[in-house]
């Protein structure tokens, strides 16, 4: 069986305030026709669909539009929601939509409960594993600790009973959402820290041929059968080095994995350039950049004159502009921000008690820290979802 895998579409995001729905729409139909040229048996698509809870009505007829064109090729297309999307919402209608082909899988219950396709060889059982907030779903799956390997293991454990249960022979492709270890984030992924922990084992998934993950934006082969496609399109400075593609996916009768790269168009390059502004507007080895979309970096002593209106005279896209003058590292003017940079709300939290009390919390006080983000941050879902 030949499988596409792609995810973390985010439609109606914008790129530092330049609208990438153009973008998204020609990604869209490069998809489809993807699809067609390659001779794709099923479409799989891990979450992140939209961008945030209630998209924009634009995102939401792109995402009609993918449903339908991906329908009138006949082609079976699995989906879940991401940590980005409502799951209610997205999950809307699907009952109605399973009979066109497009299998959305949204609800943490239906965990052992998988699409089955058929090939020459016999049956493929794709089973959906939505993004899972553990303070959220841990009620469901019966785990006592909110944490993500907690209840991410507890869903694959229904998921392996399940395919216990099966024909001999039965192949199987999971779909989740979540930071598996080993993955290289970038900075446009939402944090979805618990207890302090963000990543689970990619030994959660042992017992299945292929894993189809989303929320990582850069692609990456954690092992021949776990992956991440990630999204298709940059979302942030951060992904400059990212070569944006999908994975095309053969599963052979046996279930082993061959996998091909295959590229996704994008609307421009991105460049993140660092210097002095003068040096930055003279340096020939940066012509390359010119229609590049540009973060420029200036490293100036002293902020220069009319830096934006300067470097956009050479490089017209560029779209933001950090100051960070090159000074000893003991300097008291470095920026409260370059103070903050890398760090978690944890750490500055405990640092901030170091700071007002002469010394840094205790482990009691660290747990209470630890469970209050987890509290804000599940409040925070609750209330998204409820919009």
């Amino acid at each position: 069986m030949r499988l596409l895998h792609t995810s973390d579409w985010h439609l109606g995001r914008a790129f530092h305030r330049v609208s990438m729905l153009d973008a998204q729409a020609a990604f869209i139909g490069h998809l489809v026709e993807t699809v067609r040229e390659h001779a794709v048996d099923a479409v799989v698509v891990s979450g992140d669909v939209y961008d945030r809870a209630v998209p924009p009505l634009a995102a939401v007829e792109l995402f009609d539009d993918a449903l339908h064109r991906l329908a009138a090729l006949g082609v079976p297309t699995v989906m879940i929601s991401g940590n980005h999307d409502s799951a209610r919402r997205l999950g809307v209608g699907a009952g109605l939509i399973d009979r066109a082909g497009i299998h959305l899988r949204t609800a943490p219950a239906e965990a052992g409960t998988p699409v089955v396709l058929r090939d020459a060889h016999g049956p493929v059982a794709f089973y959906g594993l939505p993004y899972l907030e553990p303070a959220l779903v841990k009620d469901e799956f019966g785990v006592e600790r909110a944490g993500h390997e907690t209840v991410l293991a507890a869903a694959m454990d229904r998921v392996r009973a399940d395919l216990a249960g099966r024909a001999p022979g039965t192949r199987s492709v999971v779909l989740a959402h979540a930071f598996v270890t080993g993955g290289e984030p970038s900075d446009s992924e939402r944090d979805i820290t618990v207890g302090g922990v963000a990543a689970v084992p990619a030994g959660v998934f042992d017992g299945v041929d292929y894993v189809a993950l989303g929320h990582l934006h850069g692609c990456q082969t954690l092992t021949e059968r776990v992956r991440y496609s990630g999204s298709p399109l940059p979302y942030s400075f951060s992904e400059a080095a990212h070569r944006k593609s999908v994975w095309l996916v053969d599963l052979d009768a046996e279930g082993a994995v061959r996998a091909e790269r295959l590229d996704c168009p994008v609307p421009r390059p991105l460049a993140r350039l660092r210097g002095a502004l003068e040096d930055l507007l003279a340096d020939p080895a940066l012509t390359p950049h010119e229609e590049a979309w540009v973060e420029a970096t200036l490293t100036d002593p002293v902020r220069p004159a009319d830096p934006m209106a300067r470097l956009a005279a050479r490089f017209p896209h560029t779209l933001t502009l950090v100051f960070d003058p090159e000074r000893p590292p003991d300097d008291p003017d470095v920026s409260y921000a370059r103070r903050l940079a890398g760090r978690d709300d944890q750490e500055i939290a405990e640092d901030f008690v170091a700071h007002v009390r002469g010394a840094g919390p205790d482990a009691r006080e660290r747990a209470v820290l630890r469970d209050a983000f987890d509290a804000v941050r599940a409040d925070d879902t609750l209330r998204e979802v409820a919009r």
